[in-house]
């Protein structure tokens, strides 16, 4: 009988009755417990989150920062609250600790008092870091402790972010404030600039003054050195002329009374004598600018008066018949005077040559004498009557030469003083000249340094970022949140039962094979009684569990898309992949059960347990110990698991084609190794008679 037919006898025996038809349909259903119960179970737990009991609790008191209310707790909490993350619950910290040690929460969020002074510290001398307190307890979700984890570093973040956008955006405002002063100082600088290249024309200008006026200064001071030496000359010569007016005066005075009667007979040529005086004045006055080239004239012309003095007492008295003896005498002693003047004048001529600046106040005397003498000319006809008059214009005269010799004195002292103070004046200008040239080389480098500051200001003001509001806002967004996650996930699945759908439904399809060769012998009895071919044992004890494991495909997937809604990237593919699946694992868990009996199913729950730890289905295989990264290999799940991702979520199909390959080659080894074990059984032995174990 070929392994079809026999095949279709075995699945005919579980029709005759309810009981054998109750249990056929209890293992086409059994996937269903371990595969579609399973992923309902989990299909989309993160899209459910939100009724998930937390306590939040917020004791933020909030700040003020720049005049503005910070309330950053307030705006988490809402934000919180407006999320679709967890079932949150405003409490106070007290029921918030309770809740989560009781587990009325599974966590716990706390936002400090403090937060918010802390948050906009990060703008102030002092920056502090905010502190988010998160309390979970493992004893109530393991996972739910790390999935809040997650969550609660999106929300750092966004706090981070947000307090970072604050204080990055006082650094753009601050940075526009540098650039503006800073443009202001580096248009000071061109000012400054400017100022100093004038004041540096200056001070060269005020350096070659100064040079000229040191130049001056010591001429000055020779000149003062000559006048000073005039003025002494001068202060000697107008002494000698005070003392000569004096002792005129006195001889006058004395001699008044007996003169009066010469005078009366001499009056005309007292008067020319006088006006001989009072011309000799007016010459040395026109000549005072040039007085060192008229004094010998005014000399000469003292001398004529001396001479006609001499004449006039010549004649008078010397050669006179009869010589007037009470005038004579005084004749005498006036035409000796008048010598002595002559005498003076020439002295006075040798000695203001180079006084000229120096006799200005000697022309005023002079020309008050010069008017007294042109008064006593008038006067001379009628001396006798003006006596008087005359002796106080001669003491007058007397009194002018006084002052005139005190003038020359003090004329003399000043120059002396001025001859000093023009020497210091000359050293002192000398000082200047070497300052001013000390000025001017520092004002040189000082341009240079001030050209360097402007240009070195304009530099900056250029290298000093300048942002408007709008690219200040770009600027501090891009900069709070420098890197961002440019998440871009190939094949993704919807949800966290597709995620897992790889894992589950070989896991079921495994346990459906094991369960239904709890029922169905691996090997035909039959057939191993009638000494049937080893091959035909085998295909006839696999094909009718195969059967069963097709139908639990159909029902299981139809079942997931219907009723859960897994959608697979390659519906065909899939089933016949499952189909695949099916035939091999039948064939492993027939061969254990033939080769082994009753331990036989033993092994097939451990090398499930093997292949559930192995096969990478949850975590990557790589995060196991190195014990099962050892087996992965080796083991058909981790092949199925791998394919049935890429056939449901999408991707490259090569993982499909070596995995249709690893099975295919399980397959036939595990029914070969059946084929094999049927020809053993094929002899009856003691043991199989009598087995040690049977279940």
């Amino acid at each position: 009988m070929r392994s079809p037919r026999l095949a279709a006898l075995e699945l005919r025996r579980f029709g005759r009755g309810k009981l054998p038809r109750a249990a056929v349909v209890a293992i086409v259903l059994l996937p269903l417990l371990y595969s579609a119960l399973y992923l309902w179970s989990f299909w989309d737990p993160y899209g459910r989150l939100d009724r998930i009991p937390v306590a939040l609790v917020n004791d933020d008191k909030g700040t003020k920062a720049d005049g503005e209310k910070v309330a950053a707790g307030d705006e988490i909490a809402k934000g919180l609250r407006d999320s679709e993350v967890f079932d949150w619950h405003e409490v106070s910290e007290a029921e918030a600790r309770k809740g989560v040690e009781d587990g009325a929460y599974y966590l716990s969020l706390t936002m400090p008092k403090d937060f918010s002074e802390r948050v906009a510290s990060s703008s102030g001398d002092s920056p502090q870091t905010g502190a988010l307190q998160v309390r979970t307890n493992d004893a109530n979700n393991y996972i739910v402790g790390q999935v809040s984890r997650t969550v609660f570093a999106e929300v750092r973040t966004a706090a981070s972010t947000k307090a970072s956008r604050s204080f990055l955006d006082r650094i753009f405002i601050s940075f526009s404030d540098i650039h503006d002063a800073t443009a202001d100082a580096a248009k000071g600088a061109d000012d400054l600039k400017g100022g100093i290249g004038k004041a540096k024309d200056a001070s060269g200008e005020l350096a070659n003054g100064l040079k000229s006026a040191k130049d001056n200064t010591g001429k000055l001071a020779g000149g003062l050195a000559t006048l000073t030496q005039g003025a002494s000359d001068l202060e000697s010569l107008s002494h000698q002329i005070a003392s000569g007016t004096q002792a005129l005066s006195d001889k006058v005075n004395a001699y008044a009374s007996d003169v009066r009667p010469f005078l009366e007979k001499n009056g005309t040529s007292i008067a020319d004598t006088a006006r001989l005086a009072a011309d000799s004045a007016q010459v040395i006055r026109d000549d005072l600018g040039a007085l060192a080239d008229t004094a010998p004239t005014a000399a000469t012309e003292a001398q004529k008066s001396a001479d006609a003095l001499t004449a006039l007492h010549q004649e008078q008295c010397v050669d006179a018949a009869e010589p007037d003896a009470a005038a004579c005498p005084a004749l005498e002693r006036a035409a000796t005077t008048a010598a002595d003047a002559a005498e003076t004048a020439a002295g006075v001529s040798a000695s203001v040559q180079g006084n000229k600046d120096g006799l200005t106040e000697l022309d005023g005397r002079l020309a008050d004498f010069q008017q007294k003498a042109t008064d006593l000319a008038e006067r001379a006809p009628g001396l006798d009557k003006d006596l008087t008059t005359a002796i106080d214009k001669i003491n007058t005269l007397n009194t002018g030469a006084g002052a005139l010799s005190q003038g020359a004195a003090e004329l003399h002292t000043g120059l002396t003083g001025a001859r000093t103070g023009s020497s210091e004046i000359d050293s002192g200008v000398g000082k200047l000249r070497e300052g001013a040239g000390d000025l001017d080389g520092g004002m040189f480098k000082l341009v240079d340094g001030s050209a360097e500051l402007a240009g070195g200001l304009h530099d900056g003001v250029a290298k000093i970022p300048d942002y408007d509001e709008k690219d200040r806002d770009r600027r501090t967004e891009v900069m709070a949140d420098p890197v961002k996650l440019a998440s871009q996930t190939l094949n993704k699945a919807p949800n966290y039962g597709t995620g897992f759908a790889p894992y589950f439904i070989p896991l079921s399809l495994w346990v459906g094979a094991m369960v239904a060769y709890m029922i169905i012998q691996p090997m035909n009895r039959r057939a191993l009684a009638a000494g049937g071919s080893a091959w035909r044992i085998a295909l006839a004890g696999w094909l009718p569990v195969v059967a069963i494991g097709l139908v639990q495909v159909g029902v299981l997937m139809a079942v997931l898309h219907w009723s859960l809604g897994l959608k697979t990237a390659h519906a065909a593919g899939t089933v016949a992949f499952l189909a695949l699946v099916v035939c091999c694992f039948a064939s492993i868990i027939q061969w254990l059960n033939a080769r082994f009996g009753a331990a036989g199913r033993i092994l097939v729950l451990a090398v499930l347990m093997l292949q559930l730890t192995s096969a990478g289905g949850t975590y990557p295989v790589q995060t196991s110990p190195a014990f099962f990264n050892a087996i992965h290999p080796f083991l058909p799940m981790s092949y199925v698991v791998e394919a049935l991702r890429r056939l449901i979520t999408g991707g490259g199909l090569e993982p499909v084609w070596q995995a249709s390959a690893v099975l295919l080659a399980f397959t036939a080894g595990a029914l070969a190794l059946t084929a094999l074990t049927a020809r053993r059984k094929q002899v009856w032995t003691l043991d199989r008679l009598h087995p040690e174990l049977s279940l």
